[in-house]
């Protein structure tokens, strides 16, 4: 029996429906998709740097002892960007970021002008120690001595919706330097023409037509946050303090993955670390919902002694 145009045409859209609803499933995060993903050879980039000196006093006397100095990434902490307020795409720390009376809406604007292409994308961002660091201390300690990183898994250190004041309205950054002149703390260069936006103001709105690349420049700019203590928004540091034989990760900078390298969960779930603006491809997610590891840089050296001498090589 053949199929009339107006049965042809729902059962087309019956079809796309089905696919639409089979892609969302496919690109649903959950720990334990997130936890595997650290065994990363690329982003753990473990390294001998040099080599620390101890001086370990006994009964018997005092003798000078040296161990490796190593440095390696850490996945601290786990970075969703994603536009509809509650729906962070982890899915076992969604409550967390429930809509609350100041912060409910989220998505896109329009001016409902088909000819529009600069819309005003925003995102809502979450940062959550990272569930694998268990899974990451075996995978590394295959390669000799591990560093301890500053996060804890499941801890949050930023939930846009609680900081609605820096987060939705940009108050008191929008006035800052950085953001009102152009070229200063930006994802990507002008003069290559891949310019993904601006850091400043560490908002959830930016005008930018790739709705990957804005996400991950609100990622860039909640790291930034996060990496740095006495910022005004609402947030717990992802910092921990140095002590002898240990050198924590700093500032993140962007462009810069000697400070910190993305490794994304969803929609596409790589194996391998970079920087913003990353070569990609860059997968385009259906529901706006994008996550990543935040991976940073730890130095530091086995204690041999009860007292640090020094060091040789790079922090």
């Amino acid at each position: 029996m053949s199929l009339t145009d107006s049965q042809r045409r729902i059962r087309r859209i019956v079809i796309t429906i089905a696919t639409l609803a089979q892609c969302a499933h496919s690109f649903a995060l959950d720990t334990a998709t997130i936890v595997p993903s650290v065994a990363s050879p690329s982003c753990l980039e473990y390294q001998v740097v040099g080599a620390c000196y101890w001086l370990r006093c006994t009964n018997f006397g005092c003798k000078v002892k040296t161990s490796a100095k190593v440095r390696h990434y850490v996945p601290d902490a786990v970075v969703s960007s994603y536009s509809s307020t509650g729906e962070n795409p982890w899915n076992e720390v969604r409550s967390l970021s429930g809509p609350i009376s100041h912060a409910k809406g989220g998505g896109s604007g329009t001016t409902n002008n088909q000819h529009e292409n600069n819309l005003s994308i925003f995102k809502n961002v979450d940062v959550i120690g990272h569930p694998g660091i268990a899974a990451f201390n075996a995978f590394a300690s295959g390669s000799g001595y591990t560093c301890s990183g500053a996060g804890n898994p499941y801890v949050p250190h930023m939930l846009s919706t609680l900081d609605y004041i820096g987060w939705r309205h940009g108050i008191p950054e929008r006035i800052y330097p950085q953001s009102l002149i152009p070229g200063l703390r930006e994802v990507g260069s002008r003069l290559s023409l891949n310019l993904w936006g601006n850091i400043y103001p560490r908002s959830g709105f930016l005008h930018q037509v790739d709705d990957y690349k804005a996400s991950a420049v609100m990622a860039q700019r909640a790291g930034d946050i996060v990496t740095r203590p006495g910022q005004v928004h609402v947030y717990q540091p992802l910092l921990v303090a140095p002590s002898p034989g240990y050198w924590p990760a700093g500032e993140l900078r962007e462009s810069d993955p000697t400070t910190g390298k993305w490794q994304q969960l969803t929609p596409r779930l790589t194996n391998a670390c970079s920087s913003f603006p990353d070569p990609g491809p860059h997968t385009q997610a259906i529901d706006g919902a994008y996550a990543w590891s935040f991976w940073r840089p730890y130095t530091c050296c086995k204690r041999e002694g009860q007292t640090f001498l020094g060091s040789t090589g790079p922090h």
